[in-house]
């Protein structure tokens, strides 16, 4: 039903309408801001330049059309630590589950193949996928009192993360 590939440079013109869509980043940590075509082909481009320490997928259906992006960047190997990243790009493909395989996907790959010991992730405290996360297994581990500026007014950013022994325990056992 779903998969993940890596980011292909033709996955840009999609991800660029997200990205100018300011009800879908309103639940994301970054700010609004208008960003062109170009800055997105930029940013793919450092992206390639960088894969030692990024790894962009997205998000599929059976067809291969692009529906989100998940991502680990600041991959640290001497700490075995990254941080993830996870946006489905329409409202009409949420709460179907794609958020769910795309989450327990990625940390499969963190803690399998690229051999990492910590995901961490952070979040809007106004964003309600939180639950989402905890079921999977992170843990939160703080908050940041009024720490992003979205749509006028401060909010709280929710401080998550799993270990790769919580991973185990849950996922792999046996």
């Amino acid at each position: 039903m779903y998969s993940l590939r890596e980011l292909r440079r033709e996955d840009i013109p999609i991800i660029n309408k997200w990205r100018n869509d300011p009800e879908l980043i309103s639940h994301l940590g970054a700010p609004f801001r208008y960003i062109n075509e170009e800055v997105d082909m930029l940013w793919y481009d450092n992206y390639m330049k960088n894969r030692n320490s990024t790894v962009r997928l997205a998000m599929t259906d059976e067809s291969n059309v692009i529906l989100g992006l998940a991502s680990l960047t600041n991959i640290d190997n001497i700490n075995r630590s990254c941080t993830a990243h996870f946006m489905i790009g329409e409202a009409v493909n949420r709460g179907k589950g794609l958020g769910t395989f795309a989450i327990k996907e990625i940390l499969k790959h963190a803690f399998m193949n690229l051999n990492l010991n910590r995901v961490e992730l952070s979040l809007l405290s106004t964003n309600t996928v939180i639950y989402l996360y905890k079921k999977i297994g992170f843990t939160v581990e703080g908050t940041k009192r009024k720490a992003a500026f979205k749509n006028g007014s401060y909010v709280d950013v929710i401080e998550m993360a799993m270990l790769k022994e919580d991973y185990y325990e849950k996922y792999e056992k046996d």
